[in-house]
């Protein structure tokens, strides 16, 4: 869950399985839940409470989101003895990108850039 000031904000759990969503982990969808009732992207002002250390990608959600804090009962370890296994995204978090698993190649440098650059130029009043 997400909480601010005390409050229950968002909530969340589980449902990788019953939505067929590989990124539907409790965390992610706490986040999702208190952006849509806070109306915002930013939960610098929140903390989460949670059952498990956050994987790679909760982990990547919750900076994303800014939340302030990280409460959580099990650890990795506890996960990976029960069958969850991340040991691979920490594994290839630190190889080269040329030496991950999944091939990656960038394209349309000059074209993508282009769009970044009228992105900063004309959004100014959003912090993301």
């Amino acid at each position: 869950m997400i909480v601010k000031d005390g409050e229950v904000v968002g909530r969340g759990y589980n449902h990788v399985v019953a939505h067929n969503d590989p990124t539907a982990h409790g965390e992610v969808m706490a986040i999702r839940d208190a952006c849509t009732n806070l109306g915002t992207f930013d939960l610098s002002e929140c903390e989460l409470y949670t059952s498990c250390e956050p994987c790679p990608m909760c982990l990547g959600a919750t900076y994303r989101a800014r939340i302030e804090k990280i409460y959580y009962a099990n650890t990795e370890k506890d996960a990976h003895d029960i069958g969850f296994d991340d040991e691979i995204f920490y594994d290839e978090f630190s190889k080269p990108i040329s030496e991950r698993k999944v091939p990656m190649e960038q394209i349309c440098h000059d074209e993508a850039r282009a769009i970044f650059d009228q992105w900063k130029k004309e959004v100014t009043d959003i912090k993301y």
